[in-house]
């Protein structure tokens, strides 16, 4: 997900994304343990989305 596309969700959706992108992210370890999981970079993109998520997220706090 790109940083653009992130600025245009509301409060209420990023947050939804948030929580659904730190699932996806908490699956991906448990398969990585578990050896189901071939995709690497899924983790590594996940984690990339969860910050941008929560930069923005701060950006918009402190800009209120």
């Amino acid at each position: 997900m790109k940083a653009k596309e992130i600025k245009e969700k509301n409060d209420k959706d990023l947050a939804k994304l948030l929580e659904e992108k730190r699932l996806l992210l908490r699956n991906f370890r448990f398969g990585i343990a578990g050896s189901r999981t071939r995709d690497v970079k899924e983790g590594k993109n996940a984690k990339k989305d969860i910050a941008r998520m929560l930069t923005e997220i701060n950006t918009r706090r402190k800009n209120a």
